[in-house]
């Protein structure tokens, strides 16, 4: 199964369900090793870059992002 279609089926999940999966998975990531972390945010950096130069996400400047998390806390 790939990671869309895993996705998929859990999102059809109920709410306590996910949230349980969701635990479950970042306690996981404990027990990763630095060099295992090391490599995943470097993927992780490697997909983002990719995004932004195929142009499927849009860029959000820092001030704009300050801007609106400081709307949100009023």
């Amino acid at each position: 199964m790939d990671i869309k279609a895993l996705e998929r089926e859990a999102l059809k999940l109920s709410a306590e369900d996910r949230a349980r999966l969701a635990r479950e998975l970042l306690d996981s990531l404990d027990e990763l090793s630095a060099e295992e972390i090391d490599r995943l945010w470097l993927e992780e950096a490697g997909h983002r870059a990719a995004q932004i130069d195929a142009g499927e996400v849009e860029l959000i400047s820092a001030e704009e992002v300050d801007q609106k998390a400081s709307a949100l806390l009023r």
